[in-house]
């Protein structure tokens, strides 16, 4: 089968298209052939060895696929061959066939594309575990949003919505802040225009967010958290900016307020239950209506350098998705 293989750390140009043998499905494992694969920012920073979870080269990037079983290893319940299913792999997921653990597998409702499923499991996921799991977020509350119109931005955007709370969507165009807003943010802030403290005051009436939804970090992060309400929670997603913030420890001590770690991959493996529960929620608002994942590209196996590309210049807006076929 074809396959994107990682041979060396670096950037997405030293990545190759290879023909390699995939082993049959271990115990608790199914065997996917991909409709379509996500693209994340976590899969530029895998194959640069700056990731929390690093595999041994060579390897194939990809964490979240969608697609239909083909085989199941010993153990597995509950799945059989034919069926279509999301499935977060971490690796893997740039290729013709995958292996994913049975119980990071989600069956598919009729009708749902593949393409749109493959978007959905890494970025909703996280969301929902930042927004309803670490941060309890309540309907009423204030949520600010860094890096709003990314995947993970846009998917936080309508599940803080979906929960009832008034969402401030911050991003560095008047673009991207467009996007925001048909996806239900209630206002904007246009962090490369504006003065990031004085427009969250405005925002927030000289309150600020109850919560705020960081996928960013670097320059942005201590201007956010000296903004953030009484008792506010502060999500740290991920680093997408480049730089991990170091932020003086006065700043929740002087707002009540917490830091709050999201490992979303670590909580799906250690907590399956109450990860499943998460996924049921969010397919029961995409039935709804409540949530519409953004497909803004897709790209083929050979275009996968460029796609990481793009993720890691951030023009990507919503989410972009690989389509082995």
């Amino acid at each position: 089968m074809r396959a994107v293989q990682c041979t060396q750390w670096g950037g997405p140009e030293l990545l190759k298209v290879v023909d390699v043998d995939l082993p049959d499905p271990g115990p608790g494992q199914v065997r996917i052939k991909v409709a379509a694969a996500g693209v994340n920012f976590p899969d530029l920073l895998i194959i640069q060895n700056k990731y929390q979870m690093q595999p041994p080269l060579p390897f194939t990037p990809g964490a979240e696929v969608a697609g239909e079983i083909v085989a199941v290893g010993e153990g597995v319940e509950g799945l059989r061959p034919g069926m279509p299913v999301a499935a977060l792999c971490m690796i893997g997921g740039f290729a013709e066939e995958c292996l994913a653990p049975a119980a990071a597998c989600m069956p598919l409702p009729p009708g749902v594309p593949a393409t749109l499923a493959a978007a959905f499991v890494l970025a909703y996921g996280t969301s929902w575990h930042a927004l309803r799991d670490r941060a309890a977020l309540q309907a009423g509350e204030t949520v600010l949003v860094l890096g709003a119109a990314g995947g993970v931005g846009l998917a936080a955007v309508e599940i803080a919505k979906a929960i009832g709370a008034k969402v401030i969507a911050a991003a560095s165009t008047d673009e991207k802040l467009a996007v925001c807003r048909e996806h239900g943010a209630d206002q904007t802030i246009n962090y490369a225009s504006e003065d990031l403290r004085g427009a969250i005051k405005a925002a927030t009436e000289g309150r600020g967010p109850d919560v705020i939804f960081d996928p960013v970090g670097g320059r942005y992060a201590e201007a956010a958290f000296r903004s953030i309400a009484w008792r506010g929670r502060y999500l740290v997603i991920g680093f997408a900016d480049g730089e991990v913030p170091a932020l003086p420890l006065n700043l929740p001590l002087l707002k009540g307020a917490s830091l709050v770690g999201v490992f979303w991959g670590e909580f799906a493996k250690r907590e399956p239950k109450q990860n499943a529960a998460g996924m049921a929620e969010l397919m029961g608002w995409v039935a709804g209506g409540k949530l519409r994942p953004r497909i803004s590209k897709q790209y083929s196996l050979d275009e996968v350098p460029q796609a990481l590309t793009d993720m890691g210049q951030r023009k990507v807006v919503g989410k972009i998705v690989v389509v082995p076929g």
